[in-house]
């Protein structure tokens, strides 16, 4: 069970579609981001908790549990994720003061939601360039061609000149 609610912390309504909340995210995380806050425990803090929101609601099984109260710290231990320690220290009472801060693995998070995202750009781009490389070989054959074509046709009308010359 969640110590959050995900959905506030977002600023989206229960009706939000997947758009939404990933519009919000962004919005969010650009805000509170530990790059844009440097040396802000609350930002850093309130950027995973951002992150963990989007997690749950940005995926359609984890966003039904959510919805129907059964979604579980094990539940939250998606790509990327370790368990909020700070929640569970609310959740039995104890103060969270000492207890060790939330990480959050952006690059495994990243991964997790654009991998197959990053793999089809990475072949887009492998694609783009063998066909440019493709091009350059022919413009390259192709110019020779057209050196070859030129002088066969110069010479095959200087062939013609002359002969109609010699039948005059």
């Amino acid at each position: 069970s969640s110590c959050w609610d995900f959905r506030h912390l977002l600023g989206v309504p229960s009706t939000a579609t997947q758009a939404q909340i990933k519009a919000a995210y962004y919005r969010q995380s650009f805000l509170y981001h530990p790059d844009r806050n440097s040396g802000s425990a609350e930002a850093a803090e309130r950027f995973t908790r951002i992150s963990q929101a989007y997690l749950v609601l940005g995926s359609a099984t984890l966003r039904r549990k959510y919805d129907r109260g059964l979604l579980s710290d094990q539940d939250l231990l998606g790509p990327g994720v370790r368990p909020s320690a700070a929640c569970r220290a609310r959740e039995a009472g104890r103060a969270a003061s000492g207890a060790p801060r939330t990480m959050f693995n952006f690059d495994a998070f990243y991964q997790a939601h654009y991998g197959e995202q990053l793999q089809r750009e990475r072949r887009l781009r492998a694609r783009r360039e063998a066909l440019r490389k493709q091009q350059e070989d022919q413009a390259k054959k192709g110019f020779q061609w057209e050196e070859t074509r030129d002088t066969t046709f110069i010479f095959l009308l200087l062939l013609i000149f002359i002969l109609i010359g010699l039948r005059i």
